[in-house]
């Protein structure tokens, strides 16, 4: 059964993951083209991507009642993606983050899906702000964070690499 739905768009459904969506998210993070700029990757079978969405979205949701959210096209219903919000214990920030299928980059669904996210951050959360951490050369993931508002503020290191920070507040219009 499909995890609970947090919030839908006009072309997304973002639901939280179950351990059933183990073989979509194998893919998502095994796929070079996907993760060349996450700092993660290399899952080598469902059982691994099984035990990740154990620990990471999952524990996520139990923990701080969000997370990464399964991005379900919403006229085939597959899994083809992940976005949501993940609170970075390191930073003491929560961290929008998207990852999508390679057929649909481009065609402005991780934007979408974003302007979702931070609504629910600011509104329903309750969050003051919203940071966004990308490598200097994402050039798509820079463009999507500035669409959704955020502004660069520097760069900073995190987990032993140099990333660039953005930073949406909530007295910000979005």
């Amino acid at each position: 059964m499909p995890g609970k739905i947090i919030l839908t768009t006009g072309r997304l459904i973002l639901r939280e993951f179950d351990e059933d969506d183990a073989a979509a998210f194998l893919i998502l993070g095994s796929d070079p083209a996907i993760t060349r700029y996450t700092g993660d990757g290399g899952l080598r079978d469902v059982a691994q991507a099984r035990e990740e969405l154990r620990t990471r979205p999952l524990a996520d949701y139990r923990q701080h009642g969000f997370g990464r959210w399964a991005c379900v096209d919403r006229d085939s219903d597959d899994v083809i993606g992940f976005a949501g919000l993940k609170y970075l214990d390191e930073l003491r920030e929560v961290d929008i983050g998207y990852r999508l299928l390679p057929s649909y980059w481009g065609k402005g669904l991780a934007t979408e899906a974003g302007r979702a996210i931070i609504d629910y951050g600011f509104e329903q959360l309750h969050l003051t702000q919203i940071i966004g951490l990308v490598e200097p050369d994402n050039i798509a993931s820079i463009r999507v964070l500035q669409k959704l508002g955020l502004t660069h503020t520097g760069p900073i290191i995190y987990r032993s690499q140099t990333v660039n920070r953005y930073l949406l507040k909530t007295n910000t219009e979005h």
